[in-house]
């Protein structure tokens, strides 16, 4: 179904759900292409990815009509079932959040992009768990971009750790190097943490020239991740509106 088509059950409040989605969606992709025109990139190096959390799978189907169907989740209680939910869509399913090595079972059940691979005992618990379901996810390093990673900070392996870790991935089982991921530190400028995630990623494809993806930007700051050569925004608020207390 197109954004043009509307169900015959469409309720008004699920109309006008519709109308904000698409709203949001194209303002977003207009931000995208005066970003990729002011670097002198092609738009179709961009993959955006809606993130989708707190949001219900009903607001994934909509994005799916308006053709966006890479989506982004961050907690494995909340992506499983509405992975499940949406099983009929031809959908590819990003897990970005940080990952407990004991819910690596789960999320490689289900996930084709893994974003936050940073650390060993969680590469072979991903592994074991793909070979064990005839997956192969597509895994990311994340790297931390904090000069210094607080406790129960948003995780990441420090620059020099990034060599070692995609090695891991890219002999492990049931497992796909794709690349790197990072997160702009909080209160600071990102155009300096993406520049060093861009020299950090082009130091990667010299020993996994395949590890292409450079999975960088959100909602505030994806002009600059795209001025540094990322390939893949994941993107919730600007899309979606506000995050929600819970999903029905």
């Amino acid at each position: 179904m197109t954004h043009e088509e509307r169900p015959i059950s469409e309720t008004p409040e699920s109309s006008r759900r519709r109308a904000e989605i698409a709203e949001g969606v194209a303002a977003v992709r207009a931000r995208v292409a005066a970003a990729c025109a002011a670097a002198g990139r092609d738009e179709s190096e961009i993959t955006l990815i809606a993130v989708t959390k707190t949001f219900p799978a009903s607001d994934v189907r909509l994005l799916a009509g308006l053709g966006l169907t890479e989506v982004g989740e961050n907690r494995d209680q909340e992506a499983r079932p509405k992975a499940a939910e949406c099983a009929d869509l031809p959908l590819t399913w990003h897990f970005v959040g940080r990952l407990q090595t004991n819910k690596a079972r789960a999320v490689a059940g289900y996930s084709d992009v893994i974003h936050s691979v940073d650390r060993s005992r969680l590469v072979s618990a991903l592994s074991e768990a793909a070979v064990r379901a005839d997956r192969t996810p597509r895994c990311l390093v994340q790297v931390s971009l904090d000069e210094e990673e607080q406790e129960g900070g948003r995780g990441g392996a420090v620059p020099d750790d990034v060599p070692r870790l995609a090695d891991e991935i890219a002999a492990a089982g049931g497992l796909e190097l794709g690349g790197v991921m990072a997160v702009a530190p909080l209160g600071a400028d990102p155009l300096p943490a993406f520049t060093r995630l861009a020299a950090i990623a082009a130091d990667l494809r010299g020993n996994h020239p395949d590890a292409r993806i450079v999975s960088a930007g959100m909602s505030g700051d994806l002009e600059q991740a795209i001025a540094c050569g990322a390939t893949h925004l994941r993107v919730g608020t600007a899309l979606l509106g506000g995050r929600r207390a819970i999903v029905r």
